[in-house]
């Protein structure tokens, strides 16, 4: 015997998030019906609606955001020539957390992988170059991901900008607090060594 269709149709929407596999989407899909009442599945399932129909990128930075501009590029008091490029939304928000960085924000929407298809055409590299072109910006601060293809992606920005007068920073990686050098992989140690600053 198998569930009803209404709650296989949940299991089947909720299995196919990022990192949900079918056993927490079952217990999820149970949850709703047995813990949930009906005002607040409505206030839910609005909230699903919402996401799609109210969020769009910023016109400027590609930040999520229900105006013309999200609330970073409207900020009068943040430093509009000091810009970081991240590759998706979730880093921006990673980064903003923190509460130290007082620039502003350049989101790629991806990184370039050609294994998966996905090449320069296919994130906001352009409109990146654009905002250079205005002469606004005095620094770049590349915080793709420490990755094959966040280095280059990183790497092809650098490529690009070279003829022009802006300072070009890359965040540093390397080995984590707390690390052992003895479990870290090559690359991570190799870009410890390249990060290295006087003690």
């Amino acid at each position: 015997m198998d569930y009803p269709k209404s709650i296989l149709g949940l299991i089947d929407n909720f299995s196919s998030l990022p990192g949900i596999g079918k056993k927490t989407a079952e217990r999820l899909a149970l949850h709703i019906y047995s813990n949930m009442n009906k005002d607040d599945i409505e206030v839910f399932a609005k909230n699903l609606v919402n996401v799609k129909s109210n969020l769009h990128p910023c016109k400027v930075c590609g930040n999520l955001t229900e105006e013309e501009l999200c609330p970073i590029c409207m900020d009068e008091t943040r430093d509009k020539s000091q810009v970081m490029v991240v590759e998706n939304i979730k880093d921006l928000f990673v980064i903003e957390k923190l509460e130290v960085f007082h620039g502003i924000y350049h989101v790629l929407g991806g990184a370039i992988d050609f294994s998966n298809g996905i090449g320069v055409e296919d994130i906001d590299i352009p409109h990146l170059i654009e905002r250079v072109k205005q002469g606004e910006i005095k620094e770049l601060i590349l915080a793709c991901n420490a990755t094959l293809e966040g280095e280059t992606t990183a790497r092809y920005i650098k490529s690009l900008l070279e003829d022009y007068d802006i300072k070009i920073t890359r965040i540093a990686h390397g080995l984590p607090v707390g690390g052992d050098i003895a479990y870290a992989d090559q690359t991570t140690v190799l870009k410890a060594l390249e990060g290295r600053r006087n003690y």
